[in-house]
């Protein structure tokens, strides 16, 4: 026999109208937000208060924000072998856990033999959950892969709070299974953020974790 309305209010077990939507609704949310919960936890708990002091903003909401990740693979060999760009295409879904978009020719250059909308590269901007996930596995699985590294530098900022790195090899992510890997292709990354100056984007990237050269290395 269904409950009726009053019969609930008496029942405390009884689940109100709609519950059990928003509960489906919440665990798939938390299921999604789950892997880059402690880069989250980081940035609010941590890195906030940190920009607050060294900058001396007047509140947490000047504190600068990771905005989007920008990935770039340039597959100019793909002019003569169009079967890279899907071998890149699948590479870098796997990095990033996204389905990449193939980058065209917008112009012919008759010197490099290159037509007007030949696929010439791939790249994925990632943001919110996914961009967080990439960043936690970039900064402590994929860097300490990187042979011989010493730190990144940190002159490649645009003057505008964003910096980009170059990877030289995607085998250091573990996505990458070496013995299936027929070519090894580098890879650009921009990390654009809202901050005002360099200066600030650094320490905000700090924060995170990238580990930036220090003056010792450089020196």
């Amino acid at each position: 026999m269904a409950k009726t309305k009053q019969d609930r209010k008496k029942d405390p077990d009884a689940p109100a109208k709609g519950t059990e939507k928003q509960e489906k609704k919440s665990a798939e949310h938390f299921v999604e937000e789950k892997v880059p919960i402690r880069l989250l936890s980081l940035y609010r708990e941590k890195v906030v208060p940190e920009l607050v002091k060294k900058f001396s903003y007047k509140n947490v909401m000047e504190a600068p924000r990771l905005q989007k990740i920008s990935i770039n693979v340039g597959v100019g060999m793909a002019t003569q072998d169009p079967k890279l760009i899907d071998t890149t295409v699948k590479e870098l879904e796997a990095i990033t856990g996204q389905k990449p978009a193939v980058v065209k020719a917008k112009k012919s250059v008759s010197n490099f033999k290159l037509r007007e909308g030949v696929n010439i590269g791939v790249r994925v901007t990632l943001r919110n959950a996914r961009m967080f996930e990439f960043l936690d596995r970039f900064v402590n699985v994929a860097i300490p892969r990187i042979r011989d590294f010493r730190g990144l530098p940190d002159k490649s900022f645009d003057g505008r709070g964003n910096y980009t790195l170059g990877v030289k090899e995607q085998i250091i992510f573990p996505e990458i299974n070496v013995d299936n890997v027929n070519r090894i292709s580098g890879m650009d990354i921009t990390f654009v953020t809202s901050a005002k100056t360099d200066e600030e984007s650094l320490e905000l990237l700090k924060g995170f974790g990238l580990p930036f050269m220090s003056k010792q290395s450089k020196n």
